[in-house]
């Protein structure tokens, strides 16, 4: 059994969604697609955030929506790890307590430190957002995410926030950090060259559907839709 199954359909205001998804653990999944796809709508679904209207989510083989027998279990009690497209991290706190945030208190610190000399970042521990790179406020909102072993991972155009030149540094940096966990994760973008570096497979969202997926060769050989096209003649290698 896939380690993440998802088959979820609703709406979202007047827009209309259907995902379904399988990724197996460890593994990066790629959700693409052109803007308004409906990717962020998506990921929001199997977070928790948004309930479908109907349809089924497993996590592990465990179920956290269902919607045949009500079932909806709570965001915080699903065991995800979300980055979102911002970072949010408290500017207040430092990187070790943002890392931290939402541990149990008797253990906060030494997880939190140890997640953060894991991405490489233990000596920023001190500083404050605001003084960090963008680079940099990337890697403590992952630590933030991983700190408390989540069952899956799910990143919300994870790049976007930074510059081009640092965009590709934390590309190639992000890319070998998700295919060294051991838990699955799921990255949403619209950035042809993310889209082709960050994942192991590829799955293409538009107008709320999931309309072709599998192997990131397969896809682009297919060029079964108009993103997957563009995708595949971007021209860029396959690898970070």
């Amino acid at each position: 059994m896939s380690a993440v199954e998802v088959d979820i359909a609703g709406r979202a205001g007047d827009f209309e969604y259907r995902v379904k998804l399988h990724l197996d653990a460890p593994g990066a999944l790629v959700l693409a697609g052109p803007n308004g796809a409906g990717k962020s709508t998506a990921l929001k679904a199997i977070l928790g955030a948004l309930r479908p209207e109907r349809g089924r989510t497993s996590i592990g083989g465990a179920p956290v929506f269902d919607s045949a027998s009500s079932l909806d279990v709570p965001m915080e009690l699903r065991g995800i790890g979300y980055v979102p497209q911002a970072y949010a991290l408290f500017p207040h706190l430092t990187a070790l307590e943002n890392a931290g945030f939402g541990l149990p208190r008797r253990d906060r610190a030494r997880r939190a430190l140890l997640m953060l000399e894991r991405l490489g970042v233990a000596e920023l521990k001190d500083r404050l957002p605001g003084s960090l790179s963008g680079g940099e406020r990337q890697r403590v909102a992952l630590a933030r995410a991983l700190a408390p072993e989540p069952r899956l991972l799910l990143l919300d155009e994870p790049l976007a926030a930074l510059d081009v030149t640092t965009r590709r540094q934390v590309r190639a940096f992000l890319a070998e950090r998700l295919r060294s966990l051991e838990i699955p994760s799921i990255v949403v973008t619209h950035d042809l060259d993310d889209a082709r570096t960050l994942g192991d497979r590829i799955a293409i969202l538009e107008r709320g559907s999931v309309v072709d997926s599998g192997d990131l060769a397969s896809v682009l050989q297919r060029r079964a839709t108009p993103f997957a096209a563009e995708l595949a003649s971007a021209g860029h290698p396959l690898q970070p």
